[in-house]
C-alpha cells in the first residue's frame, strides 16, 4: 500500500510517506514554508496545511496523488467532546471544522487525490503507532502524552503482533501537556513552541513548590491522572517577554519539571504492572521532555525505553500511515534512522554555490577541513545528507563548535539570538560515549535523554556541561553516519578531546536549515566561519584571527 500521512490544521504541521511498510519519506511544513511550527500571522488562520511536505513525499516516491491507495490524518473530529469545561471551545470547534474539511483541502493542494481516501486516525492512536510499531524491540508498552488530542490528553496501551491494546486514555481537561503550556506562557515564553526553554531553566532552580504541586497534580488508580488549576501567580510573579528572570521563576520551572517526572514514574509503573512488559516506547510532546525520559529510564521498571526522534505532533503524519499500514496487514519495518527529509546532491549544491556567486573551495576531504577549523575555534555551519525528521539537529543541519571553550556556550547562543541560560548538545564518537557520559542510555542518537558528564570530564568540555552537571549528547556511529565520526575522529587527533558541540543550524524564530539556499542565508547572517555544504566549503573572508 502507499500511504501518505498527513498532520495539518494544529502546530508542527507535517506530512510522511509510507510504502509497503516501508517510510519513504517524513517532513515538516516549516523546513518548505520557513514559518517555524507552521505558524501563520494571520489570527484564525494559524496553522497550515503541510501542501509542500506532501507535495515533495510523493516526489521521492515518485507517485501522484491518485497513485495512493490512502490518506491517514492524525485528528478525527468525530471524537471531539466541545463539553468539556476549562478549554478553549471556540478554537477547538474551529480545528473541528477544519479537520472535518481536510479531505476536501487535501484534494485541493494535491490534484488527483480521491477525498474518499482520507482516513482520519485518532490523535494519540497516531502517536503511539509512530513510536510502536517501528521501535527497535519490538513490540511493548506504549505511553504517549502531550497537551490534548481530540478529547484525551494520554493513551497507555501494550502492543501485541502490531496490534494496539488500549488500557487507559486521559480525557480532558486533564492534561500534563497543557499544564506545561500554561507554565511556559506564566514564564514569558510561547507556547506550544518553547517548552523546552523551560526545562533548561528549571536547572537553575528548587523544587520549593512541590508539596503543593503533589495535592494539585496526581495519578490515579485506573492509570491516568488529574490536573487541578494551579494558582501560577501565587507560586512566582507572571514574566513578560523579554523581561530577566528572577529566581522565583527558576524555582518554579523546577518544581513543575519534578512533579511531572514524578508523575510519569507513576504512569510507568501502572503500566508496568498491567502488561509486563520490559521495553516502553514513548510518543507526545512530553517525550520531547529529555530529563523526565532520563528519569524513565533510570527509574522506572522498564528496562529499556526508547523515543520516535519526532516525538512531537509533526510524528503523528508518520504515525498516522504506520496504523493504516497496520491496520492492512503490512506490518511497518523498524526504524533505521532519522534522516528522512530532504537531500541534495553535489550537483544541485554546486549549482546553488554558482548562482549565488559565493565562492567556494572542494577539500578532498571536507571532514578534515572542518576538524581543523574547528580545532582552531572557528564555528561551522554543517550541511551534509538527507535533512534530519523532528526537532533535533543530528549531525545533518547543524553549528558545530569546539567544547572545550567555555565561552563558546554565550557565543553560540548569541549567533542563534537565544537566552544565555540555554544549553548547546555534545556529539560524541559512541565507542568513546561511556568514558565521558553516565547515567542514561548509550547508545543514544537521537538527542532524547540527558547523562551525567563524569566529573573529570567537566572541565574538559565546560561548552557542552550543564548548570547541572548533565548533557544531551548524540552518540556517532561511524556505520551510520561515516562523515560525522570521521570529523569525530580527525578533531580528537588534533585536540584530544572525542566531542564537538552540536545545535540546529537556525537562528531565533526560524525553522532549522533545510535546502543549500537556507544555508547561504543563515551563513550570509550570522557569524559563522565556515560553511561546510556536501562536499565543498565556503570560507568567511572578513573573519580572521580565530
Amino acid at each position: 500500500m502507499r500511504i501518505l500521512g498527513i498532520n495539518a490544521v494544529f502546530h508542527d504541521s507535517a506530512a510522511a510517506l509510507v510504502v509497503d511498510g516501508q517510510i519513504v519519506a517524513a517532513a515538516e511544513e516549516e523546513r518548505f514554508s520557513r514559518r517555524k511550527h507552521g505558524k501563520r500571522p494571520v489570527p484564525f488562520s494559524t496553522w497550515e496545511l503541510p501542501e509542500q511536505a506532501a507535495r515533495w513525499c510523493l516526489e521521492v516516491g515518485g507517485l501522484r496523488p491518485q497513485d495512493l491507495d490512502a490518506v491517514g490524518y492524525s485528528y478525527d473530529p468525530e471524537l471531539v467532546d466541545h463539553s468539556l469545561d476549562g478549554l478553549d471551545s471556540g478554537w477547538e470547534e474551529l480545528r473541528t471544522t477544519y479537520a472535518r474539511r481536510a479531505p476536501r483541502f487535501l484534494a485541493t493542494a494535491l490534484p488527483g487525490l480521491d477525498p474518499d481516501k482520507v482516513q482520519f486516525v485518532r490523535h494519540h492512536v497516531a502517536h503511539a503507532a509512530s513510536a510502536g510499531l517501528v521501535a527497535p524491540f519490538g513490540d511493548g508498552a506504549v505511553l504517549t502524552l502531550d497537551g490534548r488530542g481530540e478529547s484525551t490528553s494520554m493513551l497507555a496501551g501494550e502492543y501485541r503482533d502490531r496490534k494496539l491494546d488500549i488500557l487507559a486514555m486521559q480525557q480532558l481537561p486533564h492534561s500534563l501537556g497543557l499544564m506545561y503550556e500554561f507554565l511556559t506562557e506564566h514564564l514569558g515564553f510561547a507556547r506550544s513552541s518553547d517548552e523546552y526553554k523551560v526545562m533548561a531553566l528549571a536547572s537553575y532552580g528548587k523544587p520549593r513548590h512541590l508539596e503543593y504541586l503533589r495535592e494539585r497534580v496526581f495519578t490515579t488508580d485506573d492509570g491516568g491522572f488529574r490536573t487541578l488549576p494551579i494558582d501560577w501567580d501565587m507560586l512566582a510573579p507572571r514574566r513578560a517577554p523579554n523581561c530577566e528572570f528572577a529566581p522565583e521563576h527558576a524555582d518554579l520551572a523546577c518544581s513543575i519539571q519534578t512533579r511531572l517526572e514524578e508523575v510519569l514514574l507513576e504512569l510507568c509503573s501502572w503500566l508496568h504492572r498491567r502488561t509486563n512488559a520490559t521495553q516502553l516506547a514513548l510518543a507526545g510532546g512530553i517525550a520531547l521532555n529529555c530529563v523526565a525520559n532520563t528519569r524513565i529510564h533510570t527509574d522506572s521498571p522498564f528496562e529499556q525505553v526508547w523515543i520516535q526522534p519526532a516525538a512531537g505532533d509533526s510524528g503523528t503524519a508518520l504515525g498516522a500511515a504506520l496504523s493504516i499500514a497496520a491496520e492492512a496487514s503490512e506490518p511497518p519495518s523498524r526504524w533505521t534512522g532519522a534522516a528522512l527529509g530532504r537531500g541534495f546532491s553535489d550537483e544541485e549544491i554546486r549549482g546553488a554555490l554558482v548562482a549565488a556567486k559565493v565562492p567556494f573551495t572542494e577539500p578532498d576531504d571536507v571532514a578534515a577541513v572542518v576538524a581543523e577549523a574547528l580545532a582552531d575555534d572557528k564555528i561551522v555551519a554543517w550541511f551534509q545528507g538527507r535533512a534530519e525528521f523532528g526537532p533535533r539537529a543530528l549531525g545533518h543541519r547543524s553549528l558545530l563548535a569546539h567544547p572545550g571553550r567555555a565561552e563558546n556556550l554565550e557565543r553560540l547562543n548569541d549567533v542563534k539570538g537565544r537566552e544565555q541560560f540555554r544549553p548547546v548538545a555534545p556529539m560524541v564518537a559512541a565507542d568513546r560515549a561511556a568514558d565521558i557520559f553516565s547515567r542514561g542510555p548509550i547508545p543514544s542518537p537521537y538527542m532524547l535523554f540527558v547523562h551525567d558528564v563524569h566529573p573529570a570530564w567537566r572541565d574538559q568540555i565546560p561548552a557542552v556541561t550543564h548548570v547541572d552537571g548533565t548533557a544531551r549528547i548524540q552518540t556517532v556511529d561511524e556505520g551510520a553516519e561515516p562523515l560525522v565520526a570521521r570529523m569525530l575522529t580527525e578533531f580528537a587527533k588534533l585536540t584530544g578531546l572525542p566531542v564537538v558541540v552540536n545545535t540546529s543550524l537556525n537562528t531565533a524564530g526560524r525553522p532549522m536549515v533545510d535546502s543549500p539556499r537556507d544555508a547561504l542565508e543563515c551563513f550570509g547572517s550570522a557569524p559563522v566561519d565556515l560553511l561546510a555544504i556536501g562536499p565543498f566549503v565556503v570560507t568567511r573572508p572578513s573573519v580572521t584571527g580565530r
